[in-house]
C-alpha cells in the first residue's frame, strides 16, 4: 500500500507511526520546499505534477486546517481515499460545502480523522447506555495550554491565535465529535465563547456548548486554562450514573469501577489507521465519520 502525506508535523509523525506498525511502508510527502527537513522512511515530492504517476492508494491530509480545502481541490481529480485531520475545515462556508458536495457526489471515499472514537471507555460506554433512558449528558474538558508543547512560546502557537483560525473549540472539537457520534445530530444548539483568562491570548479559551436533544440535554465545557487535566463525560439515565474518565480510560457506575483499560489515548492511533486502511479504502461502501458527516459536526461547533 502506497500513501502521500500533505503535512508533515507531530500529528503526521503519529500517523506514520501506526502505518509502520500495520506494514505499511511505502510513505510519500508532499513537501512545501526542497530545504524541508528529511524524515527517515518517507520519500519526498515537491509538485502536485509528481502525483500523476505515483499510483498512491490514499492521501492523508495533516496540514494546517485552515490548507485543506485548497489541498483536498488539487487532489480531488485523482478519486483515491482521503484520511483528513481533523477539524475537516476552518471555516463554514459555501466553497466548502460545495467541496463537500463533490466528494460524496463522486463517491471518493473520505474519514476525518477523530481518534477518540477508538477509545476503549468510549466505545463500552456507546454500548452500555445504548437502550437507557438518558436525562442529562455533561462533558468537561480542561488543560493548560502552554504546558501542550513544551520549550515553545505557546502564545506563538496556531491554537493561541484567533487570527490563524485557533481556539478551544477547534482544539478540542473531539469532544462534539463523539457526542455526535453516541447520541446523534441534537434538534438544536446553543454556544458561548470566550476568552477572558489569565492566559491572555486572543482565541477562544473557553467554550461551552448546549445541545438540545428530544428528552435531555447534553452540555460541554472546554479550556485551555486548567493546570490539572480533566476530561470527563457524565451520563445520568433514569436508573444510574456513568462517569467516563477519558485520561484513565475507565467508567464508573454509580461510582463503582466497571470498566478499566490500560489503552493510553495516544495509542487509539493504531486501531483508527487499521479501521481506515480496512473499512475505507479497503471498502468503498464504508459511512464513519465522512468529510460529510465531519462538516455537519462543525457547522455544529462554530454556530454562536
Amino acid at each position: 500500500m502506497k500513501v502521500l502525506i500533505i503535512g508533515l508535523g507531530s500529528i503526521a509523525k503519529k500517523h506514520i507511526h501506526a502505518l509502520h506498525d500495520l506494514g505499511v511502508t511505502d510513505i510519500w510527502a508532499l513537501r512545501s520546499s526542497q530545504n524541508s527537513p528529511k524524515l527517515e522512511g518517507v520519500k519526498n515530492i515537491y509538485f502536485y505534477s509528481e502525483i500523476e504517476d505515483k499510483n498512491f492508494d490514499f492521501f492523508l491530509i495533516s496540514n494546517v486546517t485552515s490548507k485543506h480545502s485548497e489541498t483536498i481541490e488539487k487532489l480531488l481529480k485523482f478519486k483515491k481515499p482521503f484520511f483528513i485531520e481533523k477539524p475537516v475545515f476552518e471555516v463554514v462556508n459555501e466553497t466548502n460545502i460545495k467541496l463537500v458536495n463533490r466528494l460524496m457526489e463522486a463517491k471518493i471515499p473520505t474519514y476525518v480523522a477523530c481518534s477518540l472514537r477508538f477509545l476503549d471507555s468510549l466505545r463500552e460506554v456507546k454500548k452500555l447506555v445504548k437502550n437507557s433512558r438518558i436525562n442529562e449528558v455533561n462533558i468537561y474538558s480542561g488543560s493548560y495550554l502552554p504546558n501542550w508543547r513544551p520549550g515553545t512560546d505557546f502564545r506563538k502557537s496556531y491554537s493561541a491565535s484567533k487570527e490563524l483560525g485557533g481556539g478551544v473549540h477547534i482544539d478540542l472539537i473531539h469532544e462534539l465529535d463523539y457526542l455526535y457520534w453516541i447520541f446523534g445530530k441534537p434538534n438544536n444548539t446553543n454556544s458561548t465563547f470566550s476568552s477572558k483568562s489569565s492566559l491572555d491570548i486572543s482565541s477562544y479559551d473557553y467554550a461551552n456548548f448546549l445541545w438540545k436533544y428530544d428528552h435531555y440535554n447534553a452540555n460541554v465545557v472546554l479550556n485551555y486554562y486548567r493546570r490539572d487535566t480533566k476530561r470527563t463525560m457524565e451520563i445520568i439515565t433514569s436508573e444510574e450514573t456513568f462517569l467516563v474518565d477519558l485520561m484513565e480510560n475507565k467508567i464508573l457506575r454509580n461510582n463503582e469501577e466497571i470498566f478499566y483499560s490500560n489503552q493510553k489515548p495516544v495509542e487509539t492511533y493504531l486501531p483508527q489507521m487499521k479501521f481506515f486502511l480496512n473499512e475505507v479504502v479497503g471498502n468503498s461502501k464504508c459511512h464513519f465519520n465522512t468529510i460529510d458527516e465531519a462538516y455537519k459536526i462543525l457547522q455544529l461547533c462554530l454556530k454562536d
